[in-house]
């Protein structure tokens, strides 16, 4: 393994030229250390491993197996976008698994959230440690480390759930990104072509939905949840509001309120804005979002979603409040 240590000198990668000259070196790195061996990555569509897997791609094109394992609680269109963008856009060698069933049948019934947490990233070891079984002439694990888990987590990168494969799964690890910082690591992912969707991706937790569905996850308050997540993500967007507002998502909570509905008393969810502006996730603020932009989002969710009668909007900062509610 060679020194996750950033030398002092290191140029920050922050304009297309620097970004290139980053990927000639890595290329070149990545295609001695590999030669005509495979490597196996976990693709969750985030930026990291999305950078990762592009730039694996250029160096060493089919040797690169990737695994994209759908548990039911990604966003809405994102593992569309990840068989579009790699297997038919860049001909990457993708395995796509839809576990959806397997994971929500799991969490049936489960309401702790730290349960949640451990059954999701559990089973996500599970079934990547199952795909790599089935394969053949692996040798090297690709991961989409980034500086700060190294000062962090000691190297370990616990969110992308490998770190916790069985031992009978000996690998060597590839990490190109591993001196480099989130902005660096989005300029890299410009300069490999990746969409402006994928590069410039919100944070997104590693149990997905999973933590936004409060209490225990049943399948149509998940379905309301992705919904009105992807109609919060369309008004922002199209009000300019996406790069000035740090992260933003919607909750259901596993409660229902009294409403009307066609002249008829209705008892639906809520569904909960949350919308922060942070630098280092320590702190949060809440901005205050034009009133026409929350009116075009609340006529929206209300009359696209089922199962919903009201719309919130979270104005508690952290702290006292965190980013996400469980």
């Amino acid at each position: 393994m060679e020194n996750n240590t950033r030398p002092a000198d290191m140029r920050r990668i922050n304009t297309p030229q620097l970004a290139e000259s980053f990927l000639s070196e890595q290329v070149a790195q990545v295609r001695q250390q590999v030669g005509d061996k495979k490597v196996l990555l976990a693709l969750s569509g985030g930026v990291d491993s999305s950078v990762v897997a592009a730039l694996l791609i250029r160096a060493i094109g089919k040797q690169l197996v990737c695994v994209h394992v759908n548990h039911g609680l990604m966003r809405k269109g994102e593992s569309e976008q990840v068989i579009e963008v790699f297997k038919n856009q860049l001909d990457a060698n993708l395995i796509y698994v839809d576990a959806s069933d397997r994971f929500l049948d799991l969490l049936a019934g489960v309401d702790e959230p730290e349960q949640k947490r451990k059954i999701i990233g559990g089973e996500f070891i599970q079934v990547f440690a199952e795909e790599a079984r089935k394969l053949e002439g692996i040798t090297f694990l690709a991961q989409g480390t980034i500086y700060p888990d190294i000062l962090e987590s000691d190297g370990v990168k616990a969110h992308h759930n490998v770190g916790g494969l069985p031992e009978d799964l000996e690998f060597q690890l590839v990490e190109p990104l591993r001196l480099l910082y989130k902005d660096e690591v989005r300029e890299v992912g410009r300069a490999l072509g990746l969409p402006a969707s994928m590069v410039e991706r919100q944070p997104f937790p590693g149990p997905g939905l999973g933590v936004r569905c409060l209490g225990a996850i049943t399948r149509d308050r998940l379905a309301a949840l992705r919904e009105s997540d992807a109609i919060l993500r369309e008004e922002f967007d199209k009000a300019g509001l996406a790069g000035q507002v740090w992260q933003y998502f919607t909750v259901v909570p596993d409660f229902r309120s009294t409403g009307v509905r066609d002249g008829k008393r209705a008892y639906d969810w809520p569904v909960i804005i949350r919308a922060v502006n942070t630098v280092d996730a320590m702190t949060a603020t809440v901005p205050e979002l034009p009133w026409a932009v929350l009116q075009a989002i609340t006529g929206r969710v209300l009359a696209e979603v089922p199962g919903v009668c009201r719309v919130l909007y979270d104005l508690t900062p952290k702290p006292v409040g965190t980013i996400e509610w469980e």
